[in-house]
């Protein structure tokens, strides 16, 4: 059985492989991904803070 949290290891691209502009969508994929990354990490801390200041965590 999977657990949910676990991210499915993806096979490693063989950069080589890819075209000048297969490289660049990559690139801008990766972004994206980094981006909701950030965002979902921003969202996570602002709510962890937002606990610890009202049951006065201080971990």
């Amino acid at each position: 059985m999977l657990n949910e949290e676990e991210p499915i290891p993806e096979k490693p691209v063989d950069l080589e492989r890819l075209s000048v502009d297969e490289l660049n969508q990559r690139i801008e994929e990766l972004r994206a991904e980094i981006a909701a990354c950030e965002a979902e990490l921003n969202r996570k801390s602002a709510h962890k803070s937002a606990a610890d200041a009202l049951f006065g965590g201080n971990d």
